[in-house]
């Protein structure tokens, strides 16, 4: 029997990027094509490469409005993006990492546009 014992949670701050709303996006910088504009959830976004993967990812660092993702897909695929919050509505996103067997590497900017259903 256990008498005056205390149970203390440790609340976890959220990551930066829980901030950041889904929805319509316009992404540049992918090498070979023009802006992509597409609505996309927070999860999606920082997984560019894989955005049509359900795949596992751990916050490896934070730091300000830097936030560091790596993400293991099902398909064999992963990657690691460095996701910096210049506003809730703008974000630079580094992400490199194998799709298809073959390596990528490149520096996205994403800009929020509007809102999209389900978002």
């Amino acid at each position: 029997m256990c008498v005056g014992a205390t149970l203390v949670v440790a609340a976890t701050p959220l990551p930066r990027l829980a901030q950041i709303p889904g929805g319509l996006w316009e992404v540049s910088g992918i090498p070979g094509q023009a802006p992509v504009r597409q609505c996309f959830s927070t999860r999606t976004i920082t997984q560019f490469e894989h955005r049509g993967e359900a795949c596992p990812r751990t916050v490896v660092s934070q730091s300000g409005d830097t936030t560091v993702l790596q993400y293991n897909c099902p398909s064999g695929g992963f990657g690691r993006s460095e996701v910096t919050v210049i506003t809730p509505r703008s974000l630079r996103i580094d992400t490199q990492g194998i799709s298809r067997g073959l390596p990528f590497h490149f520096v996205m900017q994403a800009r929020r546009i509007g809102g999209c259903p389900g978002y």
